[in-house]
């Protein structure tokens, strides 16, 4: 039996410890937001946050993370309140949709380090997550959106 902390709830599972994490989120756990793409970490679809560090879930196994923390798109917000979920839907940044939870959650540890990133470490943040319809100018607005501050109306 492994403990994971997910999401800010504790779940447990009775899983091979080398079983990939995007599996036991997925299929024991019901959390389909994260995407398989590649399954040898190049493409990114599979990245949520391990202690905040975005890892590829395809490649990590579920035994390494016993007692540490993960989030996944799921994580974010349900009720698409985060500011990067609101700043993708304002720039339209979907198209296929199939990288977006990747998207996300690597522009979120991006934020979460960086909250006012420039262009070029943006691009470098992102370069892990491939994008197949190349919306990667409105990837970037979103960011940049997501990063300023929302102003009030007096």
């Amino acid at each position: 039996m492994i403990s994971l902390r997910i999401n800010g709830e504790t779940r447990r599972v009775e899983v091979d410890p080398e079983t990939p994490l995007l599996w036991v989120l997925r299929d024991h756990l019901g959390l389909t937001g994260t995407k398989y793409g590649c399954g040898v970490a190049l493409c990114g679809s599979c990245l949520v946050h391990l202690d905040g560090e975005p890892v590829n879930a395809c490649v990590t196994p579920v035994g390494a993370v016993g007692g540490r923390t993960v989030t996944t798109i799921e994580g974010l917000a349900k009720d698409l309140s985060h500011p990067l979920q609101r700043a993708w839907i304002a720039e339209q940044v979907p198209q296929c949709g199939y990288c977006q939870p990747g998207q996300l959650m690597a522009a979120a540890a991006l934020l979460a380090k960086i909250p006012q990133p420039t262009d070029s470490e943006i691009d470098q943040a992102m370069s892990r997550v491939l994008c197949r319809c190349g919306t990667y100018s409105r990837i970037r607005r979103a960011i940049h959106r997501a990063a300023v501050p929302e102003t009030k109306e007096v």
